[in-house]
C-alpha cells in the first residue's frame, strides 16, 4: 500500500517555546535510563578500586569471593581479557585508565584493580566489598600549587601565544595589575551515574550506556577489543546530565570484559564515591595574570598564565589561559597554559573547560584595573574592545559583547550603582554588586543525519544525537519541522543510536550546531523530491546528509558567543556568610532555536557559576592521595536555598554568512558567573577574593585583616591631619 503527503508551509518552529518532547515520559517515570533497562540473565558488576595513590598490586585473594552466594566471576589483572588501549580516537589518545585490569601497575587512588560479578547487585556489591588485594606501595605526591617542580609547557599550538613585547608594554603603563587566582578540584556530580550495559547478540556486541555520543564510544571500543566497527553497536536514549563526563569509561569495558567471559548480559553502574575516582573531573588552577594600561585604561600589556595539573599516565591540560584570546586588545597580548603531573586520577573537559576558571581571573583582574584607573568596570571593557582576534588577527563573525553589557546595565540598574565598596548596608549585611563579560567558542563538526518521509505522513529523522538534558531531542525536532515546512506533531526524532551513522558527540556547545546543520541539509534534501500529491512507499522515501564539505568551506574567523553577567550579593560581617540577591545573564548566542529549554541552560550555567563561586571544593588528602568526603556530602554544591531569582535573556545576534546561525548555550552560562559574584563581593566589603570559593572562614580572615587596615589607615591620616594643622599654625 502507498499514500501520499503533502508539505504544506508551517514555518515559526525554530524561535518558539516549545516544552520537552519526551517531558511527560520523564516526569511520569516511563522513560528508561541506561541503569533501568531490563534484560534477561542479566548479571551485575560492582567495581573494587585500589586504596592506595601509587605502587603495584601483590595479590588478589579472589578465592575466598568466589566463594560467595551468588558470585560468577572476579576479573583483575591476572585474569581479564586483553584489550589494546594504544590508539587514536576521535578526540586522540584514550586515557590509559580505559585499558583496565592489564597490569599490576597503581597510579591513583581509585584506580580499578577488580570486577566482582554476580547475579544480583546486592550480592556483587557484598563479594566487592570482601574481596582483599594486597599492594607494595610508594611514595606519591598528589599536592598541587603554583610553580610545582615538574611544571612544564605541553607541546601544541593552544599551549602558548605571545604577539608583541609585553615585558616593554608593561614598563610603559600608568596602571598594572600582577596578581595571582587559584580555583580548586570541581566534579560534574550529575544526577545520573555513570552505567552500562554489555551483551553479545548474534555475533555483535550491544551496549546500553548513558553517553555523550553513541558514534564515539561505539568506535572506541571496537579500537580497544580489536573488532570491525558495525559489529558495535551502542544505544543511549535518555541521559541524566554529562558535563563533559560521559565518554568511554572503565565502567563500560568492564561490562564488555565480563559480558565476554560469562556469555551474558552484565551491567555495571558505577556508585557517586566511584564517580569522583574514575570519570574525570576540572583540574585545580594556578593563575597569574598581568595587565597594564595607559592613564586612559586603554590595555597596552595582557599576560595571563594558567597551571593546571594531570594524572602521570595521561595528559590533560585546562587551558584556563585561553579565555583572553579573543576578548580584549592588547598592545602586547601574550598567554601560556603549564601543566604538572601528580600521582591523582585524569581530569577531563568540565562544563566550559579552560574558559569557566579563565574567566574568573581575567574578569577579576579587569575589575582591579578598573578601580585603579578610577572606570567604571564595564566602561573598561567597552574601552578595550577588539576590532579583530587579538592574537588571530582574524574578523569576528559577529561581537555584540557590548550590547549585552548594554542591555544588562539597563535592566540590572546599573547607573544607580555608588562604586565605592563597603557602603551599602541592611543591618548585618553589607551589599554589594558586579560584573563580568563572559564568552565561548562558536565549535562545529561533521556530522550525519537521515530523514524518513513515512507512508502513513509522518517524518522520522535518524540522527546519532544525545541529548544530556539541553533538550536537543526537542531542538532537532524544531528544526526539522521548518526544513520540511510541516508542523512539528508530524515529525519524529530518534537519537541515540550508533547505527544511525556518525555524528558529533554532545560537548563544547557544538552538539545542536552540528547535528542541526545535519538535520536541515537532509530535510531539505528531502522536501525537494517530494512532490504534492506523490506517492510514498511503505518503506517510506529518504534523504541523507553528510555535512563534512559545507563545514570545510567554512571562512575562517573568530566565533564566538559572548556574554554580561551581573551579580548582587549579601555578606554577613558577622558569620562570614556571602548571599547571592539575584543575577542576570545576557548573552549573544546566535540563533536561539527553542527559547524555553536555552533559557533553562543559561540558568543552569549561572547557578553552576554561582556554586563555583561559593561552594564546590575538592580536597585531596596528602597522606593517602585520596578526596576527603567524595560523596555529596562532603562536596558542597549549590542547594536549593542557596539559588536566588536568576535571569537570563539574549539579544540579537545574527551572522549573515551562516546558514544555521546556532552558536550553542550550554557552556557560556557559567562563563564569568563566578567573577561577578566575586566582583560584587570586593564592591560589598572592600577585599578582593582571589581564590574560589568565598567561603564563609576566608571573608571573616579578610574582614579582619580589612579592618586592621582600616585602624592603621584611620590612625595614619589623623596623624597627617595633626601635622598639617600644626604646620599651618606654625
Amino acid at each position: 500500500m502507498t499514500t501520499t503527503t503533502a508539505t504544506t508551509a508551517v514555518t515559526g518552529a525554530v524561535g518558539t517555546a516549545h516544552t520537552r518532547i519526551e517531558g511527560r515520559e520523564k516526569v511520569t517515570g516511563a522513560a528508561r535510563y541506561a541503569g533501568e533497562i531490563p534484560f534477561t540473565d542479566l548479571a551485575h558488576g560492582w567495581l573494587v578500586l585500589s586504596t592506595i595513590a601509587r605502587g603495584r598490586i601483590r595479590s588478589v585473594d579472589d578465592a575466598p569471593v568466589l566463594a560467595m552466594p551468588g558470585v560468577l566471576a572476579v576479573l583483575h589483572h591476572g585474569n581479564a581479557p586483553r584489550v589494546d588501549a594504544d590508539y587514536v580516537g576521535m578526540l586522540g589518545k584514550p586515557d590509559p585508565v580505559v585499558g583496565v585490569l592489564q597490569h599490576d601497575r597503581v597510579p591513583f587512588v581509585g584506580w580499578p584493580v577488580a570486577l566482582v560479578v554476580a547475579e544480583t547487585s546486592e550480592q556483587a556489591r557484598e563479594a566487592a566489598e570482601a574481596l582483599v588485594v594486597h599492594y607494595d606501595q610508594e611514595p606519591h605526591d598528589v599536592a598541587f600549587s603554583a610553580g610545582h617542580p615538574g611544571t612544564y609547557t605541553p607541546d601544541g599550538d593552544a599551549m602558548r601565544t605571545a604577539v608583541g613585547d609585553l615585558e616593554s608594554r608593561l614598563a610603559a603603563s600608568a596602571h598594572v595589575v600582577d596578581a595571582e587566582y587559584t580555583t580548586p578540584e570541581e566534579h560534574h556530580s550529575a544526577m545520573e551515574p555513570h552505567a552500562a550495559t554489555a551483551r553479545w547478540d548474534d555475533g555483535r556486541l550491544d551496549i546500553v550506556d548513558s553517553n555523550q555520543g553513541s558514534t564515539w564510544v561505539a568506535d572506541e571500543l571496537a579500537k580497544l577489543f580489536s573488532l570491525d566497527p558495525p559489529s558495535v553497536r551502542v544505544r543511549s536514549e535518555h541521559v541524566g546530565g554529562a558535563f563533559g563526563s560521559k565518554g568511554l569509561r572503565a565502567h563500560q569495558v568492564l561490562a564488555v570484559m565480563a559480558a565476554t567471559v560469562l556469555d551474558r548480559p552484565v551491567r555495571v553502574v558505577m556508585t557517586r564515591r566511584q564517580m569522583f575516582s574514575l570519570i574525570g573531573y576540572r583540574s585545580p588552577t594556578a593563575q597569574r595574570v598581568r595587565l597594564g594600561a595607559d592613564p586612559d585604561g586603554r590595555l597596552l600589556a595582557f599576560d595571563h598564565q594558567g597551571q593546571s595539573l594531570s594524572s602521570t599516565v595521561h595528559e590533560f591540560v585546562e587551558e584556563s589561559a585561553g579565555y583572553g584570546r579573543a576578548m580584549y586588545a592588547a598592545d602586547a597580548h601574550h598567554t601560556v597554559n603549564r601543566l604538572v603531573r601528580l600521582d591523582v586520577p585524569t581530569p577531563t573537559w568540565v562544563r566550559a573547560p579552560g574558559e569557566a576558571p579563565g574567566s574568573f581571573a581575567v574578569e577579576s583582574a579587569l575589575d582591579e584595573l578598573a578601580e585603579k584607573c578610577g572606570m567604571d568596570p564595564i566602561a573598561l571593557r567597552a574601552r578595550n574592545e577588539p576590532a579583530v582576534g587579538p592574537v588571530s588577527g582574524l574578523p569576528f563573525s559577529s561581537r555584540n559583547l557590548l550590547a549585552c553589557f548594554d542591555e544588562g546595565a539597563r535592566r540590572f540598574g546599573w547607573a544607580d550603582r555608588d562604586p565605592r565598596p563597603g557602603v551599602r548596608r541592611e543591618g548585618r549585611w553589607l551589599l554589594g554588586t558586579g560584573t563580568a563579560a563572559s564568552t565561548f567558542p562558536v565549535l562545529v563538526a561533521p556530522s550525519t543525519a537521515a530523514v524518513t518521509a513515512e507512508a502513513d505522513g509522518t517524518f522520522t529523522v535518524r540522527i546519532t544525537a544525545a541529548d544530556v538534558g539541553t533538550g536537543a531531542r526537542t531542538a532537532l525536532t524544531l528544526i526539522a519541522a521548518d526544513a520540511l515546512e510541516v508542523p512539528t506533531e508530524r515529525v519524529r526524532v530518534r537519537i541515540g543510536d550508533s547505527d544511525f551513522g556518525p555524528a558529533m558527540i554532545a560537548g563544547g556547545s557544538m552538539g545542536t550546531r552540528s547535528w542541526g546543520w545535519a538535520v536541515m541539509l537532509a530535510a531539505r534534501e528531502l522536501r525537494e523530491k517530494l512532490v504534492p500529491g506523490g506517492h510514498i512507499p511503505p518503506e517510506g522515501l529518504t534523504a541523507r546528509s553528510n555535512t563534512s564539505d559545507v563545514i570545510g568551506a567554512l571562512a575562517q574567523k573568530e566565533r564566538h558567543a559572548f556574554g554580561a553577567q551581573f551579580a548582587e550579593v549579601a555578606v554577613d560581617v558577622t558569620t562570614g556568610e556571602v548571599r547571592v540577591r539575584r543575577m542576570l545573564g545576557i548573552f549573544a548566542a546566535g540563533r536561539i532555536v527553542n527559547p524555553l529549554t536555552a533559557r533553562s541552560q543559561l540558568i543552569g550555567g549561572m547557578t553552576w557559576g554561582l556554586s563555583m563561586a561559593l561552594h564546590e571544593e575538592a580536597v585531596r588528602d596528602p597522606a593517602t592521595g585520596g578526596l576527603v568526603g567524595p560523596d555529596l556530602a562532603g562536596y558542597h554544591i549549590a542547594s536549593h536555598a542557596d539559588v536566588p531569582h536568576i535571569e537570563a535573556d539574549w539579544v540579537d545576534d545574527p551572522d549573515a554568512e551562516d546558514s544555521v546561525g546556532i552558536k550553542g548555550v550550554g557552556e557560556i552560562g557559567i562563563v564569568g558567573a563566578a567573577a561577578a559574584i566575586a566582583n560584587a563581593v570586593r564592591h560589598a566589603t572592600g577585599v578582593r577574593h582571589r581564590s574560589l570559593p568565598i567561603r564563609p572562614d576566608r571573608v571573616l580572615r579578610a574582614g579582619t585583616v580589612l579592618g586592621d587596615e582600616r585602624d592603621e589607615r584611620d590612625e595614619r591620616d589623623e596623624r597627617e591631619k595633626r601635622e598639617d594643622r600644626e604646620e599651618h599654625r606654625a
